[in-house]
């Protein structure tokens, strides 16, 4: 039985350019190129079809990436595990499945900025492997607030200015800035083309209103291009190539393809010649998991506002005590998963921490406001250990409630990288962390407390969307609730109680509050 590329592609989850660079690789057979089989659903007079047995082998691919191994490693890897890897001959360039099989045209020239990106879908033939280290073009990483965050020699000294250092502070590092201060940037219709280069990428994620608040330094800079136009062109996809013209200094003009690769922790711009090969640079992007891995292990340290939510679960110990171990295992596992996608959603970082909490850092964000984010998160994590803790008592037939203990701050501190070779961490250093983790350790019952500075940088419009307050108690000894009210953590606690409080000496003046509901 024969299967077309796009069967192959939908069956094995795989993109195009995935398919592509592993027929390149040799990894995979070259499609068998005839004529549709009866009945197919294509208009084409030829389609390329592999082996059904292609399935398996792709199957062993995959779990191979996810072992850790180098593209170069896995040909070897299949070879002993029974699969023979087909001789490395040029491949062509696979089409839809409703396409004939034909290789692509190259084009000599590129156009202006003002045509839409054109989203990159197939490696080229023949890739060599090219690294992060190495890629001879100028290179540079932002986040999604267009501060630079990783470049290198390529991109310092012919696009972004030759500046002998970056600023500590992330907030100074804006890219635009700094490639309008660049040799090429100070020309008039330079400075243009790269804003409206900018705008384009922006349009993927936020609103122009927004970007233009990102680059509102920039007065000169008024972009020409109406609104409804702008619309069309949002990137759509994580790799996309767009075509960039620059004026070099004694006036010739330079056309560059400038492929951004979309990342969860920013974009990674190359500027390539337009006279330049790709094949080996697209090669490098297609291994996504490496190429981010890479840059995190030398992104550079800085100074950056953030906000911290550090969640423990309560009892641990208690619960792992009476727990078989599998079960355990299988309880930790199922919320960090079920917790996941809710941090995804808020835009959070995943950071170091030690045992079964989790800690996770809200960045600033172009279109929402990361405090506001972090809040949001903790309010969502709350409602879905409610749901976790009724499904495990359901099943064990216990009356153990589940509760994930939250503390919320904000700050503005040092974001670092740990890494050793398969595995990269964030860490903020500083006080902000250090006062979360402790207010999760006061907290009981699965409750969400924040600190005063915290809630002070909300806008008046979501602060007033916020519950919060203190429980205190009457002249009889009743619990009441004083809505929109802080207290000191020495008030809260009983700290002489030095079983339970000896870590919260260090917060007692600390000014707190519990956050109750969000609105939505």
């Amino acid at each position: 039985m024969m299967l077309t590329s796009f069967e192959v592609m939908q069956a094995a989850n795989i993109s195009r350019a995935t398919l592509n660079n592993y027929i390149s690789q040799g990894l995979l057979p070259r499609p068998l190129v005839k004529n549709p089989e009866p009945g197919a659903p294509t208009s084409a007079r030829q389609i390329g079809y592999f082996p059904k047995e292609v399935l398996a082998r792709l199957e062993r691919i995959s779990q191979l990436k996810k072992d850790g191994y180098a593209m170069a490693d896995i040909a070897k890897q299949l070879e002993l595990d029974g699969f023979p890897v087909p001789g490395k001959t040029p491949a062509q360039e696979i089409r839809g499945a409703h396409a004939p099989f034909t290789e692509p045209s190259v084009q000599s020239a590129t156009v202006g900025i003002k045509n839409a990106p054109q989203t990159v879908t197939a490696a080229r033939s023949n890739v060599l492997r090219l690294t992060i280290d190495r890629i001879p073009f100028p290179a540079y990483m932002v986040n999604y607030n267009f501060e630079i965050t990783w470049f290198n020699e390529e991109a310092r000294t012919d696009l972004l200015g030759a500046f002998d250092h970056l600023p500590a502070d992330i907030k100074e590092r804006n890219a635009l800035a700094y490639l309008l201060k660049g040799r090429l940037g100070r020309n008039g219709a330079n400075r243009e083309e790269l804003l409206q280069f900018y705008l384009l990428l922006g349009k993927g994620r936020f609103s122009r209103n927004d970007l233009m608040n990102i680059l509102s330094g920039q007065s000169d800079a008024t972009p020409k291009q109406p609104e409804e136009s702008l619309a069309e062109l949002r990137p759509n996809g994580t790799l996309v190539q767009l075509p960039l013209t620059l004026r070099l200094e004694n006036d010739e003009i330079a056309h560059y393809n400038v492929y951004a690769s979309y990342y969860r922790e920013g974009i990674l711009f190359i500027h390539l010649p337009c006279h330049a090969e790709s094949d080996s640079l697209l090669g490098l992007l297609e291994r996504r998991d490496e190429v981010i891995r890479n840059l995190l292990k030398k992104h550079l340290p800085v100074l950056t506002d953030v906000a911290v939510l550090v969640a423990d679960l309560q009892s641990s110990v208690r619960i792992c005590t009476e727990l078989p171990p599998e079960e355990y295992f299988e309880l930790i596992n199922q919320i960090w998963a079920t917790m996941e996608p809710i941090f995804r959603k808020y835009y959070g970082t995943h950071g170091k921490h030690v045992g079964d909490g989790m800690v996770y850092y809200f960045f600033p964000q172009p279109d929402c406001n990361y405090i506001f984010n972090a809040l949001m998160c903790a309010q969502e994590m709350k409602a879905t250990m409610r749901r976790i803790s009724k499904e495990w008592q359901l099943r064990k037939n216990w009356v153990n409630e589940l509760y994930l203990n939250t503390g919320l701050n904000e700050g503005h501190e040092w974001l670092g990288i740990f890494h050793i070779e398969t595995k990269v961490e964030f860490t903020v250093l500083g006080d902000t962390i250090n006062h979360a983790a402790r207010l999760s350790d006061f907290a009981r019952g699965g409750a969400i407390w924040a600190t005063k500075s915290l809630l002070g940088k909300l806008p008046t419009k979501e602060r007033q969307r916020v519950k919060f307050g203190i429980r205190r108690q009457d002249a009889e000894g009743h619990e009441v609730f004083v809505s929109a009210c802080y207290s000191r953590i020495t008030e809260l606690a009983h700290l002489n109680d030095t079983k339970r409080n000896e870590k919260l000496n260090d917060i007692a003046a600390l000014p707190v509050t519990e956050i109750m509901e969000i609105e939505a």
